[in-house]
């Protein structure tokens, strides 16, 4: 358990942010199954659709530090390549 002040306080900022960050992962989590279940279902249109709607919440958990970049290009460019090859 924290002793200093400091490292109470530190606690506290630690559980805030871990609240904040893990709706933010909840969040892209659902626009990406979106993804997935319009590519299961086989409509191009949707699943280019959510796919557009999908980019800009995975370039924002990078922006805010939830993902690695490099982890969101991966995710980015295998689902538009099946998105691509729907239609």
């Amino acid at each position: 358990m924290a002793n200093s002040p400091q490292a109470k306080k530190r606690a506290r900022q630690n559980e805030r942010r871990f609240q904040v960050n893990k709706a933010r992962r909840s969040r892209v989590r659902t626009y990406l199954r979106k993804v997935e279940e319009a590519i299961e279902s086989g409509d191009a249109a949707a699943s280019k659709a959510a796919l557009q709607a999908l980019q800009p919440e995975l370039m924002r958990g990078v922006s805010r530090g939830i993902f690695h970049k490099n982890t969101v290009a991966r995710k980015m460019s295998r689902l538009s390549k099946r998105v691509k090859a729907l239609g």
